[in-house]
């Protein structure tokens, strides 16, 4: 048996890598950068993480459930304590051995019902034939890129470049985007900036980190409510606890609570509210000293900052392999492509409160089922049956997600997570 071969070594790599030798497969891991932590290094050449980034979900809603993070680190922690939870994650469990680091993938191709994985390695090019191929390069690297008109003669970047609130020092700003990373920036800015704009589109939900000293996404959950009424529910809720958004000069959120993933930052509206951040609609054109806006205003600026979000990219293997449909594949469980049966995409899934311990289901999902095609290929094969006949079901729980490049791999947690762990039954009864 050729080697599985595991691009990435973020946490889905990790633990994709862990479950695999678990499971007693043979499995390399590939890695660009020097170290484990993937997006959370901010050292890897590969990491759009900034100085002042921290976990958006509390650390007990996001940890491995079988490797807690220790009491002493914070409820929500900074990037550099996660890059070592991740690094102690690898060390506790003996996945720096499977890694061959510096390991910048070029190319997967089929070859005669395997893989052919093309990697370059200090100067060198270096082949790898694999029996399977897990993509674990992390959702969150390619930028996605403003349409503007115009030419701004300014400095212009997309937040995949911020790395300090440095570069505000002084300048008039302009932060294009309101998400999560948007409202952190925009934080940033308002401490080091002459001025801050934000070009705010369409309406969001904000929720504070903590509501009575509590993590705002511990609270509830002890009865599941129908997801329309949670919805219903929680929206109310968010309401009462940070006011409608038109009430600070921001758009209303034209839909149900959960079609879009909210704000989470406790310094926002605050900021907003203080005046500290003034609310522009979208760009009309770009001019060489600013900017004009769909109001017919305009206004002079000396930076502008796009956080305009990511694109999936896996550049190193053809689209047709991963059933590719719109802004993101076509796959069973977010992970299966029913063309083959030895490709998988770990972690291209997002939903709220998810953690990472979902994304460790999925591993465990997947490693038994590459076990089942050594062992038991009519179990395999019966769940190949049923991922060419539902690759393009979305497990969404019936919220209608809003039509965002960035919502197209989106899922509804409760029903996915119920989904994989039913299937890790049935392959584990089938075995």
């Amino acid at each position: 048996m050729h080697p599985y071969v595991v691009i990435g070594a973020g946490p889905m790599g990790l633990c994709t890598v862990r479950r695999l030798a678990e499971q007693g497969l043979p499995v390399i891991g590939l890695e660009a950068h020097a170290d484990v932590g993937g997006l959370w290094d901010i050292s890897s050449p590969t990491s759009t993480m900034y100085q002042s980034a921290h976990l958006i979900s509390s650390k007990r809603m996001t940890e491995f459930s079988d490797f807690p993070m220790a009491d002493h680190v914070a409820t929500y922690p900074k990037h550099d304590q996660l890059c070592r939870y991740f690094q102690d994650y690898a060390r506790h469990f003996n996945l720096y051995g499977h890694y061959r680091f510096h390991a910048w993938v070029e190319k997967v191709e089929p070859c005669q019902g395997n893989w052919l994985v093309t990697y370059r390695q200090h100067g060198e090019t270096f082949t790898l034939m694999a029996s399977g191929v897990l993509l674990a390069n992390g959702t969150l690297h390619h930028p996605r890129r403003g349409n503007f008109g115009g030419d701004f003669q300014g400095e212009q970047f997309h937040s995949s470049d911020y790395k300090s609130a440095e570069v505000f020092a002084g300048k008039r700003v302009l932060i294009v985007g309101c998400g999560n990373s948007a409202c952190d920036i925009a934080v940033d800015a308002v401490h080091r900036a002459r001025s801050v704009d934000m070009v705010i589109r369409r309406g969001y939900y904000f929720l504070p980190k903590f509501v009575a000293g509590i993590p705002t996404d511990t609270l509830g959950g002890k009865v599941r409510l129908p997801n329309r009424l949670k919805q219903m529910v929680d929206g109310t809720l968010v309401r009462l606890i940070s006011g409608k958004p038109s009430q600070f000069g921001l758009p209303d959120p034209d839909y149900r609570m959960y079609e879009s993933h909210p704000v989470v930052n406790s310094m926002f509206l605050h900021h907003i509210g203080h005046g500290d951040i003034t609310v522009r609609p979208s760009i009309e054109q770009l001019l060489p000293t600013g900017a004009r806006f769909q109001d017919g205003q305009e206004a002079e600026y000396d930076l502008i900052l796009e956080a305009t979000g990511y694109s999936l990219h896996y550049p190193f293997i053809d689209r047709q392999h991963l059933n590719w449909n719109g802004d993101a594949p076509g796959l069973y469980l977010n992970i299966f492509t029913p063309q083959h049966d030895n490709l998988f995409v770990m972690g291209m899934v997002e939903a709220s409160g998810l953690g990472w311990q979902g994304r460790d289901d999925q591993a465990q999902l997947v490693a038994r089922f590459i076990r089942a095609r050594h062992e038991k290929p009519a179990a395999a094969e019966k769940f190949m049956h049923k991922v060419r006949q539902q690759a393009s079901r979305r497990i969404d729980g019936g919220i209608a997600y809003l039509n965002l490049e960035r919502m197209a791999y989106y899922v509804h947690k409760a029903d996915y997570l119920a989904a994989l762990n039913h299937e890790i039954r049935q392959l584990h009864w089938e075995s």
